[in-house]
């Protein structure tokens, strides 16, 4: 018989099937336990759909097994009205008499409701089951709900002797120093795939005239973003191609243009504008791509909570720097001849 600790980690594995596609929801998963037997199981699969839950239960080919089940989720059942009905009340409807829960819902509308919800139902609820790998697995709806920003993940490649690129200067004809193999070229497409946006500055689109998109993976491209305070970046850049959702902040009225110009206000503290609105717009998760000046600026503010940096086997011996980076070593992989290292800033979200 298995522990609630491995059916637990079922729950997790299925969760992470919904990664890109719920957000702002979380990631997660149920399972159903009849005996020592899994009878049903079910994600959310995506944002504005069915809850892991309802599609546990309704993967029970004999419902009247419900009555003596387990049912097993990674974060507290839902108990109010959003785009579908509170899991809590179908649990009760079901007579399913026990729950284990791993985690529970920071949302305001949940917090502890859904659980209390069936345990005035008569349902026994059992809580913090791996609660660590629960948190863990949804950091990005965790930190939008707690600090009321994205996740930001700070991406970029350097050389191994600490240089990003070369100096260059837009109009002069040079081309970024590719430091990425098809592999981890390849991992950078999957990161966008699943988080919600991406943001360069205003001489990387100058420079680079980046697409932003999603074409070495599958899946939706993000929203892509920068910031050109002073509207320098000419229309015909690939970056206003129109194939992306796009938006730009900027310190100036766009006029007649439309809505993908964001004014905010640069005589005060850039950042912390820029994430309040995009967690306005529900943007849970946010990639920042460069260049150097824009990272080092979000890590000089302490404003990141992941870290992917790629270092390739070759120097440069001048050119731009790297950000100057203090966090926590988490992992680090080699791919090829490169090297991914993952750190995490310093904080519970």
């Amino acid at each position: 018989m298995f522990s609630h600790e491995q059916y637990m980690q079922r729950c997790l594995q299925l969760a992470g099937y919904g990664k890109g596609s719920v957000a702002p929801n979380p990631m997660v998963g149920s399972v159903i336990v009849y005996g020592d037997r899994i009878v049903g199981e079910g994600f959310h699969r995506k944002y504005g759909e069915a809850h892991a839950e309802v599609n546990a239960i309704g993967s029970v080919e004999n419902q009247s097994l419900l009555k003596d089940s387990t049912l097993y989720v990674n974060l507290e059942p839902c108990s109010h009205y959003g785009k579908t009905p509170p899991c809590s009340e179908l649990i009760i409807k079901k007579q399913i008499p026990r729950v284990v829960v791993g985690h529970q819902d920071p949302y305001p509308e949940v917090s502890g409701r859904g659980i209390r919800m069936l345990r005035d139902a008569g349902v026994e609820v059992i809580t913090g089951v791996l609660p660590e790998a629960c948190e863990s697995l949804n950091r990005p709806f965790l930190t939008f709900i707690r600090k009321k920003r994205p996740y930001i993940i700070l991406k970029w490649a350097e050389s191994d002797d600490g240089y990003i690129d070369y100096i260059r200067t837009p109009g002069d004809g040079n081309h970024a120093v590719g430091f990425s193999n098809f592999f981890t070229q390849s991992a950078v497409h999957k990161m966008r795939a699943e988080e919600s946006a991406v943001l360069v500055g205003t001489n990387t689109v100058l420079l680079d005239n980046p697409r932003l998109n999603v074409r070495f993976w599958s899946g939706r491209d993000p929203l892509r973003i920068t910031i050109d305070e002073t509207l320098k970046i000419p229309e015909s850049v690939a970056f206003f191609d129109g194939s992306v959702p796009t938006l730009v902040f900027t310190a100036h009225s766009a006029g007649g243009k439309d809505e993908k110009y964001c004014k905010i206000d640069f005589s005060q503290p850039v950042l912390p504008r820029i994430m309040d609105e995009l967690y306005r717009r529900k943007v849970q998760s946010l990639i920042v791509e460069g260049g150097s000046k824009l990272l080092q600026s979000f890590i000089s503010e302490g404003l990141w909570d992941e870290a992917q940096v790629e270092t390739a086997g070759f120097s440069l011996n001048s050119g731009v720097k790297s950000p100057a980076l203090c966090g926590k070593l988490s992992d680090i992989r080699k791919c090829e001849n490169s090297i991914i290292s993952t750190y995490k800033n310093d904080f519970i979200p």
